[in-house]
Parts: C-alpha cells; sequence; structure tokens
C-alpha cells in the first residue's frame, strides 16, 4: 500500500513529582520490552514531571522522527505537562496508565494512575485536546502493549487524513442527491479537495493517446485478467485512462502526500469516453487508491480511511437488494445463524478488485446498455465477492454540515448470486433493524464502504477521534433503538 503513511510510535511516561520516578520509567521499559515482541516503538528517555521536562520530551520525540505517540502514566501524573505535550505534539496522541502491581508492594510502589487518568480525562477536555483512550485504559505491560497495537491502525488513518486530498471530477449526477453533501467538514477533518469538471479529465484523457506506457499496462491488465479477458478491444482505451488518472494525481496532490479519487461514470461518461472507468476503479483501489463512483466524495473518504485501518484493498457497493426468499431458504436458513432480514446484497457495477473476488470477468455494464449501445458501457470487473468477513461504514456530513456515521459488522456468504456487476450476499446480525433505524432514520445515501476483515472497533475510535457527533451501529435485540416500535 503505497497511498497510506507509515507510522513511527514513541512512547514517554510522565511522573508526579511526589511519586518515585523509578515506577513511570520501570514500567515504561516493561511496556517497550512486550510491544517489541510484535513491533517498534521509540522510548524517549526523558520522563516528564513539570513542563520543562514536557519540553525536553517534545524535542526528543521529534527528533526521533515519531508521529504518534504514546503517553503512559506510570503513576497517577503530571495533568498539566501531560495534557501539554498532547496539544503540542503534532499527531495522534493516545493515553494508557499503569496498573498496580502487587498486594505485596502497595507502599511506595503504589502509583495511583487510577486516579490520575480522571484527572488527566478533565485537563484534555478543558483544552480541547484530542486523544484516544482506551476502552480501559489501565493495565500492566501487556495490556498496555495490546493498546498500543489496537492505537496503531488509528493513528496510521488520523496522519493519512491529515495528508490526504480528495479529487473529484464532474457535479454529481441528476437525481442523486444522496451523494451530494457540503465539502465544509472536509476541511474541518483536515481533508483537502480539488474539483474539476469531467471535460477537464476528458480532454487530459485525450492528450494521454498514443501514450507509450500504454502498451505495458494493457500487459498488466491481460495477466491480471487472465480468462476473464472478455473485451480485449476495451483494454486500450481502459489503460490510457488508468494513465491519465496517476498522472493527475501527480501533477495535482500539490502538498499532499496521499490522494482519493471520486470519479464521474455517468450520465454522459459513457458516451464520450465511450467505456465505463468500473476496471479502472478496481484497480487502482487494490493499490491504495479509492476510486468512488458516482463523484461520492464523502464514500472515498470512507473507502480511505478503510484503507488506512486494514492496510488492504476497499470496496464501495451499493445496500442494494434483499436476498430472494427462495435463495435463502434453500442455501443460508437453517445453515447459518442469520435471519432472512440478516441478509441483503451489496452490489456495485464493476469497482471491486479482482483480488476481492472469487472470480471475475470483463463485461459491459447491463444497466446502461439497456439505453445505450451495448459498445459504450464495456468495462465491468464483474463476479462474486469472495466470502468472509466484512465491515460495512460511512463517515457522513449532513445537509447541514453535521458530522454522522455508522459502523456494523458481517461476513459475505459462500452463496452463488446468479447476478451481475460486482455483488455478494452479505449478512449482518440484526441488518433489518439496523437499516431501518440507522440507515434509513439517519438519512443515509445508498453507498457503503466495504473493508475486508472485521474493522469495526478500529473504526469506531477513528470516528470518535474525528468528533463525529453521532455513530450508528447495529444494536442487539436487548438494546432497542431510539426511534424503535416497542409495540411492533
Amino acid at each position: 500500500m503505497k497511498n497510506i503513511p507509515t507510522v513511527k510510535l514513541g512512547i514517554v511516561a510522565v511522573s508526579r513529582d511526589c511519586f518515585p520516578m523509578t515506577l513511570s520509567e520501570g514500567r515504561r521499559s516493561a511496556i517497550v520490552k512486550e510491544y517489541s515482541k510484535t513491533g517498534e516503538i521509540y522510548e524517549c528517555p526523558v520522563c516528564i514531571e513539570n513542563e520543562k521536562d514536557m519540553l525536553k520530551a517534545l524535542e526528543d520525540v521529534k527528533a526521533a522522527g515519531c508521529n504518534a505517540l504514546v503517553i503512559y502514566l506510570g503513576n497517577f501524573g503530571p495533568e498539566s505537562s501531560e495534557t501539554l505535550l498532547a496539544k503540542l505534539f503534532d499527531g495522534p496522541v493516545m493515553y494508557c496508565a499503569a496498573a498496580e502491581e502487587s498486594q505485596n508492594d502497595l507502599l511506595d510502589g503504589r502509583g495511583d494512575a487510577y486516579c490520575g487518568v480522571l484527572n488527566l480525562s478533565y485537563n484534555l477536555k478543558l483544552r480541547e485536546i484530542k486523544a484516544y483512550i482506551p476502552e480501559y485504559p489501565v493495565g500492566d505491560a501487556v495490556d498496555c502493549a495490546k493498546m498500543i497495537k489496537d492505537f496503531l491502525p488509528i493513528a496510521r488513518t488520523i496522519l493519512a487524513l491529515k495528508n490526504l486530498k480528495i479529487i473529484s471530477f464532474g457535479p454529481r449526477p441528476q437525481d442523486f442527491l444522496a451523494c451530494n453533501a457540503p465539502i465544509k467538514r472536509l476541511y474541518d477533518l483536515g481533508v483537502e479537495i480539488e474539483e474539476n469538471s469531467e471535460l477537464d479529465l476528458f480532454a487530459s484523457f485525450n492528450a494521454h493517446a498514443g501514450d507509450e506506457r500504454i502498451p505495458e499496462v494493457v500487459k498488466d491488465m491481460e495477466k491480471e485478467l487472465g480468462e476473464g479477458n472478455k473485451k480485449p478491444e476495451i483494454l486500450e482505451k481502459l489503460a490510457q485512462y488508468e494513465l491519465t488518472l496517476l498522472d493527475w494525481i501527480e501533477a495535482h496532490k500539490g502538498s499532499r502526500e496521499y490522494v482519493a479519487i471520486a470519479g464521474k461514470c455517468w450520465p454522459a461518461f459513457q458516451t464520450e469516453f465511450k467505456f465505463v472507468p468500473c476496471y479502472v476503479n478496481s484497480r487502482l483501489a487494490s493499490r491504495g487508491i479509492p476510486v468512488s463512483c458516482e463523484v461520492d466524495i464523502y464514500g472515498v473518504l470512507s473507502e480511505y480511511i478503510g484503507a488506512c485501518i486494514s492496510e488492504d484493498a476497499v470496496t464501495l457497493l451499493d445496500i442494494n437488494n434483499s436476498v430472494p426468499r427462495d435463495m435463502y431458504e434453500n442455501e443460508i436458513g437453517g445453515k447459518t445463524p442469520y435471519s432472512f432480514t440478516d441478509t441483503f446484497m451489496g452490489f456495485h457495477c464493476g469497482n471491486t478488485p479482482s483480488c476481492k473476488l472469487s472470480f471475475c470477468e470483463m463485461k459491459y455494464q447491463k444497466i446502461m446498455a439497456r439505453a445505450l449501445p451495448k459498445e459504450y458501457t464495456n468495462g465491468t470487473l464483474e463476479g462474486d465477492i469472495a466470502p468472509g468477513d466484512i465491515t460495512f461504514f460511512r463517515l457522513q456530513s449532513t445537509a447541514d454540515s453535521h458530522l454522522k456515521a455508522y459502523v456494523a459488522e458481517g461476513e459475505v456468504l459462500p452463496v452463488a448470486t446468479r447476478s451481475f456487476g460486482g455483488i455478494g450476499v452479505f449478512a449482518i446480525p440484526e441488518m433489518g433493524r439496523f437499516y431501518r433505524h440507522v440507515l434509513i432514520e439517519d438519512n443515509f445515501p445508498h453507498h457503503g464502504a466495504v473493508a475486508f476483515g472485521h474493522h469495526g472497533k478500529a473504526i469506531f475510535e477513528v470516528f470518535k477521534y474525528l468528533g463525529v457527533e453521532k455513530i450508528g451501529y447495529n444494536q442487539p435485540k436487548s438494546l432497542p433503538y431510539k426511534t424503535e416500535n416497542p409495540f411492533a
């Protein structure tokens, strides 16, 4: 994945001046030893008791190249200095704290960090400082090492968003208000946006005609598609389009390191370019450069968050259609723990990377071909999405510029879809209630980002860190939604 940052973690211990500093120093070193079994972390030698120590520690971790920081309360901790460090450090920060170690050492060996975290949280709020605090932030070296491991994908995502530019082409299509949302909150998140006309893209595409790199890209496409290369006549144009996007990224990312694209794919794309961009979108997504369909800016932002957390390819799908009753009864009911309303089909025309499909073929876009010449709609990558764990999620701005989101874990079932496009049979526990009381009730659009694997914990924490005001999830029956009818 070339389009996401590398995190260099540092850990700094703090100590209240009326507690032995050796408590914090020794406990810090124990965490570093434990964490180093699976990852790298820089151990700052400066233990902070006051603001001067804080400045020394800040200088030290900066010099070491740290871009994410763990602040560790080895004892009660100096609340001002430990929060000022987070304020002055230019990167994501997490806090964790020391548990007491033995009933035989509760005199000089007692650190009271359990108490210190309470004062820490109050000071963070006073100073309006964002930080990640684990669900239970107090533990021994093994516990804290696990907390730091959980922090890693969160830190990676926060760093990425601070250096992300979303490049879009064209306005949202007509009758597609669902994908239209204010861009104000992108700037609040630290994300840059460059909006272009699809005419700009078309001009650049035409300028790439005859590009000497096209044959090499065509060969790579042929290798990827294998026997699924059913439209060889369109590969040259698709390669030309892929090079157009990649060159545009390099020419336009400016001060930003990372890029995602919100692309146009209809209504005029097919008639002017004379193909659809789905397969190219899938190829870029497999390299960590998500490309959303239908100029869905918050959709591609969501995809990019998933790519950073999972360090894997992602996709964007319509929450599309119900599973036929006979398919459920023959292949799902009684064979899985899922009820009929737990299931649905996730679909898009052909943007899911080949590495996430059970099989794939290059085809034409069936829906568009109902109104256009079929040869204008070539370029979809079709196949059933491979079975396995998934996380369905989305970050969205409301019309009045409030951030909301949802996260739900589930799986793609090993059931043949018997349909077209990039499509899969999905199951999410309590999907029916989630669909009604989160997706419909909170006015989410039909596009959802899909990360492959269960990443709900990290995604939820990223949304919290970003200050998302409302995060929906698939609540169990024992926890009714606010709008759920208790008599239904």
